[in-house]
């Protein structure tokens, strides 16, 4: 029986892409890289720069609304001290709502603590301060155990010589009082309009963003204070109107996209944002403030135009509440009795109570009390 030769097939080594820059979303790309980029915290940077001179850092806390810039002053600030060579092996960042628990702070939190300082090479020296510390983020511990935080109470003291801690959270009262004290708190508030407006305009003339007037207030506006948010929201507009073209090797039947890029309006930030135009709310309101006979079925038939079209009530609810308490035309008992009825209807909606019913209950309650002055 003879044997077959067996031809080997030559493998070919299929080519490389050509490697695409790494595509970030604009929050992480804007964000600050040194203490002078954060913005609206004068107080907060002013008193870390001082402590970036002298490189004796306190054990510290963060607290404020989202998107303030509470974890990126301290990842700028913390860049600044060791300098990209050393955040590695100095820096430990935590997110205490995925990781909260004792079992952690035992753990990884201890582990890391007790680990000895290591020493920067010459040139990282030369350029940063480096002191002999490191530095352990937690960010969200407001969402952390009270085992876990009164464990960690103990670990701070024991290795303050060798670590610092920087605690993050939204609600300072859920972090306990043993722990609070230990730190220095540092208050984060809501970003004032003009360094928003500034910051938002600067990242739209970047990436060469066309918008109409009004645009940049609406996402603001919508935004709530939050500059995260705000930026994310600015993103999704501008893709929503930037370029798409086609590839060169489509056929005919591929869809055709607009090439060139338009104005990102004020529509489409309500569009993108959920957040209910301001015809509509006008239109409850004046729905409300009706004194003729037949007022409860006019407003009946506005509130469930309004439902029909999909708006959300919690919007909805949000947004009365901001035109009704900025009203020349209410005075304060009034405002009061309407804020009161709006929190009731929020308790009834987060409950989960039908959104069609609680809305139309809300705006009878307004009608009643505006209607009576």
């Amino acid at each position: 029986m003879t044997r077959r030769a067996v031809k080997s097939i030559p493998h070919s080594t299929p080519s490389k892409a050509p490697s695409q820059p790494r595509q970030v979303p604009w929050v992480e790309k804007y964000r600050p890289e040194s203490l002078d980029d954060v913005s609206s915290q004068d107080h907060a940077v002013s008193v870390l720069k001082r402590t970036l001179e002298s490189s004796n850092l306190p054990h510290m806390l963060f607290y404020g609304p989202p998107g303030t810039g509470k974890t990126s002053t301290i990842l700028a600030l913390a860049k600044q001290l060791y300098g990209p060579d050393l955040m590695r092996s100095r820096v430990l960042e935590l997110n205490a709502s995925d990781e909260r628990g004792i079992a952690i702070v035992r753990e990884k939190v201890k582990n890391f603590a007790r680990t000895t300082v290591s020493t920067p090479t010459a040139q990282t020296k030369k350029n940063y301060p480096c002191p002999p510390y490191k530095l352990i983020i937690l960010d969200e511990a407001d969402s952390m155990t009270q085992d876990a935080q009164a464990a960690l109470r103990r670990t701070m003291e024991t290795y303050s010589r060798i670590t610092r801690f920087c605690l993050i959270c939204n609600y300072v009262t859920r972090i306990i009082d043993p722990l609070a004290s230990r730190c220095s708190k540092f208050r984060f508030k809501p970003l004032d309009t003009g360094d928003a407006v500034s910051r938002l305009q600067d990242i739209c003339k970047k990436e060469g963003v066309k918008y109409e007037d009004g645009v940049i207030l609406s996402v603001l506006q919508a935004s709530d204070g939050d500059l995260r948010k705000a930026i994310t929201l600015l993103q999704s507009a501008a893709k929503l109107h930037g370029a798409a073209p086609v590839a060169a090797n489509a056929d005919d039947s591929a869809m055709q996209v607009d090439t060139h890029p338009t104005e990102v309006t004020v529509q489409s930030i309500e569009e993108i944002s959920g957040r209910v135009p301001q015809d509509i709310i006008t239109r409850l309101v004046e729905a409300a403030s009706n004194r003729s006979g037949d007022r409860f079925a006019k407003l009946q038939e506005v509130v469930e135009d309004v439902i029909l079209d999909g708006w959300s009530a919690a919007q909805l609810v949000s947004q009365i509440h901001e035109e009704l308490v900025a009203s020349d035309d209410l005075g304060a008992p009034e405002k009061n009795k309407i804020v009161a009825a709006i929190s009731e209807i929020d308790k009834r909606l987060v409950d989960g109570a039908s959104e069609h019913l609680s809305v139309l209950d809300l705006m009878v309650k307004i009608s009643g009390i505006v209607t009576a002055k």
